[in-house]
């Protein structure tokens, strides 16, 4: 994986330059004091044999500013003021371009011991669950000469261990084994690279890692770590690992007062655009308003009762069971419109990266997703039909930070996909608040206001995303249910009917959207015009029929983490 020799970093290729490193970021507003009780904001989490903690100070070890291409400098860190009996487990690195705001664990060895099911040989129990490595192998030789070197350093582990992180040294002579510690095997697991920190021509990369496995009963804990290597073959196993939390009772999860905290000190202000003419509602008003369940074979809708016990709960999405608006006109576009004041946010609040941090997934339903407009170049189209549906689900959600209760960042879901945003680049208001804008008549969620193109970037054309800030919001903050925390154990937390109900929340359509397409085609300059087959390609899929989506229990990330 790493080659069979280190990478050699020339000063004729890239130099260093003068800058200021980046400055630790805080979040707008001091924290409150949470609620009492167990390991919430406590700053330690058990993982059964090994304790850790987070270290978010560090000292810079070596820092490059890359001349050539269009790179990002970064700088490596060791880890500073780590407590008496803590051990060293590997440095932190990240961009230049951003506020400091990363961590590395540190651990210590606990009394615990654990022999689960004899699923643990007795001769692994007999052995330290942190070691000394063995040696280094030098992965990287950045030799800059006036400027500076930097060097990363692997350590080797003994038989039986894993390495957790690198080690970088501004000298060539090795590190001492004392620097950091090695983590027996059965008590680590598999990570996997994500954002890339550096690339130097394909032959030298820097990656953050994460747990390979990842959602709500997974156990792997994040490292905040890097991985350094010469060339990255994914089907190969990383020869860093993360650790493993073996402690089933999730002991640093917040309990349910902490929640409520969390949330009315968290809770975004959600606007919807000033254009918005499909609003939000409640499930509740939805349902009393003309829904309709419809079944495969019936003709006829059926009344919905209020609270959605009349529902078919649980099992699979089989098709055979729909949601749709009245048949009346006057009450199918009541419905559509919406009607933002009884409108709350559904809050699933679960575990993430094995408990050491809390996933706030806050959803909002709106009854009718508008059709979309086309963006091609300079020139907007508004389509008539063609991304239209009934039910729309979309969410965002909170991630914070176990061992201080801070927000640690915030994902904005977007159609099919979406991404993580780090808190230093959100919008807050009223202290704390983070800011989502919901873009108009899709409803998918946006950090920072502006137009955001679901197609072809490199055509300029695709769908139009337009968020912007206007009288229309919700406080997420005050409007808000808690729908399901299953950590807490049962009987915690009720869950509403509706949230059972595994099927679709609108009819599905599939509809030719050719006609409207030639219209569009035929109104463009002749040098940008395309076939309808090569416009239809640059689109998303879904913009070609009216699907109503399944409910929040229904979708992948219910279980598993967002999809970015």
């Amino acid at each position: 994986m790493l080659g069979c020799e280190c990478w050699w970093w020339s000063s004729s290729e890239y130099q260093l330059y003068d800058y200021s490193e980046p400055q630790p970021f805080s979040l707008p507003s001091p924290l409150p004091h949470w609620p009492q009780g167990e390991g919430f904001a406590t700053g330690r989490i058990r993982l059964g044999e090994i304790e850790v903690t987070q270290i978010t100070k560090f000292e810079s070890i070596w820092s490059c500013n890359l001349l050539r291409g269009k790179s990002k400098g970064v700088t490596f860190y060791r880890p500073a003021g780590i407590p008496d009996g803590f051990f060293c487990l590997g440095y932190y690195c990240q961009p230049n371009d951003q506020p400091l705001q990363g961590y590395v664990l540190v651990a210590r060895e606990t009394v615990a011991r654990r022999a689960e099911d004899g699923c643990t040989p007795d001769s692994a129990l007999e052995l330290p669950a942190l070691e000394k490595p063995v040696n280094y192998s030098l992965v990287c030789n950045a030799d800059l000469s006036e400027n500076g070197c930097g060097y990363i350093w692997l350590p080797n582990p003994p038989v039986g261990y894993k390495a957790m992180g690198f080690v970088v040294t501004d000298m060539p002579e090795e590190p001492s084994p004392e620097e950091v510690r090695c983590v027996r095997e059965d008590l680590t697991e598999t990570c996997e690279t994500c954002d890339r920190i550096l690339a130097m021509d394909s032959k030298f990369e820097v990656w953050n890692t994460r747990p390979c496995k990842r959602g709500m009963f997974c156990t792997g804990v994040s490292m905040g770590t890097f991985f350094c290597s010469t060339y990255l073959d994914s089907n190969e196993e990383l020869q860093v690992s993360c650790l493993k939390n073996f402690d089933s009772s999730l002991h640093a999860m917040p309990n349910l007062n902490q929640i409520h905290s969390l949330i009315e000190h968290y809770g975004p202000t959600v606007f919807f655009h000033p254009n918005e003419v499909y609003m939000p509602s409640s499930v509740q008003w939805f349902f009393k308003n003309g829904a309709l369940l419809y079944r495969e074979d019936t003709g006829n809708g059926e009344p919905i009762d209020h609270r959605g016990s009349n529902l078919p709960g649980g099992g699979e999405n089989d098709s055979d069971f729909w949601i749709d608006l009245p048949n009346d006109d006057e009450a199918k576009n009541l419905l559509k419109a919406g009607n933002i004041d009884s409108a709350e946010l559904y809050v699933h609040v679960k575990p993430a990266l094995g408990g050491t941090f809390t996933d706030i997934a806050m959803w909002v339903f709106c009854p009718f997703n508008g059709p979309s407009a086309i963006k091609i170049g300079l020139v907007s189209f508004a389509l008539n039909k063609i991304g239209e549906h009934a039910g729309d689900w979309e969410h965002f959600t909170l991630r914070v930070n176990n061992f201080t209760g801070e927000l640690w960042q915030v994902y904005f879901s977007e159609h099919s996909g979406g991404r993580w945003v780090d808190a230093f680049d959100l919008e807050f208001i009223e202290g704390n608040k983070p800011i989502v804008y919901s873009s108009k008549h899709g409803h998918s969620s946006y950090a920072h206001p502006g137009t955001y193109l679901q197609g072809s970037s490199k055509f300029d054309i695709g769908v139009r995303n337009d968020a912007a800030r206007s009288k229309f919001f919700i406080d997420s903050s005050t409007k808000y249910q808690i729908v399901a925390a299953e950590y807490l154990g049962k009987g915690v937390i009720s869950e509403p009917c509706w949230l059972q109900y595994m099927r679709d929340w609108g009819p599905t359509i599939v509809y030719d959207g050719r006609e409207e397409l030639d219209k569009l085609i035929d109104r463009l300059p002749f040098f940008v015009r395309f076939s309808v087959e090569n416009l239809i390609e640059l689109f998303p899929t879904q913009l070609y029929g009216e699907e109503g989506p399944t409910g929040p229990k229904e979708k992948d990330n219910w279980l598993g983490d967002e999809r970015c």
